[in-house]
C-alpha cells in the first residue's frame, strides 16, 4: 500500500514539475477617476474588471480610488514585489494639482523630508511644471474662486497610504487632482484614460 501511494504522488509531482508554467502578463491601465484597483466589489461600484478583461493578472501595488494614472497588473509575483516593495525603491511619479502657489522653500520641505504622521518621509524629488495636456475627469476638479492651482510633479519611492496628499497638505497645500504619471520607465504616454496596454516580453522589463 505504501509502495503505491509514492508511486501516485511521485507521478503526481512529476505531472505538476512538467506542467509548462502560464506566461508572464504585464499590462500598463491608464486607471479613471473612482475606479477600485481590484476586480470585485460587493457595493457595484466601478472596478479593473469593467475595463480590463485579461485573466488571472492583478494590480501590483495601491492607487486609490480618487486618484487617477498608472496602474501595472500581472502574474509575475516577482515583478509585483519589485512594485510594492519600499524595500526597492522603485521610483513613482505623479502629477499633483494643488490649491494655491507653493513657493521653493515650500518645496525644499518635501525634497529635504518632512515628517508625517507616520514617521519622516524620504526626500522626494518636486518640480513646478505647466498644466499637462490631460483627459477631462468625470466629474471635474472643483475650484474654489479666486484660489489659483499650481501643478508639480512629485517621485516619490516610499508607497505609504495616500502619502503624495498628506504631503503636499502638510505644506499647506491640497491636493486637487493625483495622476500617477509613471513607474519605474514605464509612463501613460499614449494610454488614454481607462485604457491599457499589454506589454510583450521583450518590453516587460521594470527598470
Amino acid at each position: 500500500m505504501k509502495n503505491s501511494q509514492s508511486t501516485y504522488f511521485s507521478q503526481r509531482r512529476k505531472k505538476q514539475e512538467n506542467k509548462p508554467s502560464e506566461p508572464k502578463k504585464t499590462v500598463l491601465f491608464n486607471k479613471p477617476y473612482m475606479v477600485l484597483t481590484q476586480f470585485t466589489d460587493q457595493q457595484e461600484r466601478k472596478t479593473l474588471k469593467d475595463f480590463i478583461p485579461i485573466l488571472n493578472v492583478y494590480a501590483a501595488g495601491r492607487l486609490d480610488r480618487d486618484s487617477e494614472g498608472l496602474l501595472i497588473l500581472t502574474n509575475d509575483g516577482k515583478l509585483a514585489n519589485k512594485i510594492s516593495s519600499p524595500k526597492n525603491k522603485t521610483s513613482k511619479t505623479y502629477w499633483v494639482q494643488v490649491e494655491g502657489q507653493p513657493c521653493a522653500s515650500d518645496l525644499d520641505k518635501l525634497r529635504n523630508g518632512i515628517t508625517l504622521n507616520d514617521g519622516p518621509t524620504v526626500a522626494a524629488k518636486v518640480e513646478q511644471i505647466l498644466a499637462p495636456d490631460l483627459w477631462e475627469r468625470t466629474p471635474p476638479v472643483r475650484f474654489r474662486a479666486n484660489i489659483p492651482t499650481t501643478w508639480l510633479s512629485i517621485t516619490i519611492t516610499e508607497g505609504r497610504n495616500r502619502q503624495v496628499r498628506r504631503m503636499t497638505a502638510h505644506i499647506g497645500f491640497p491636493t486637487l487632482r493625483l495622476i500617477r504619471y509613471s513607474i519605474g520607465n514605464w509612463t501613460l504616454d499614449n494610454i488614454a484614460s481607462g485604457e491599457y496596454v499589454e506589454l510583450s516580453s521583450t518590453k516587460s522589463e521594470l527598470n
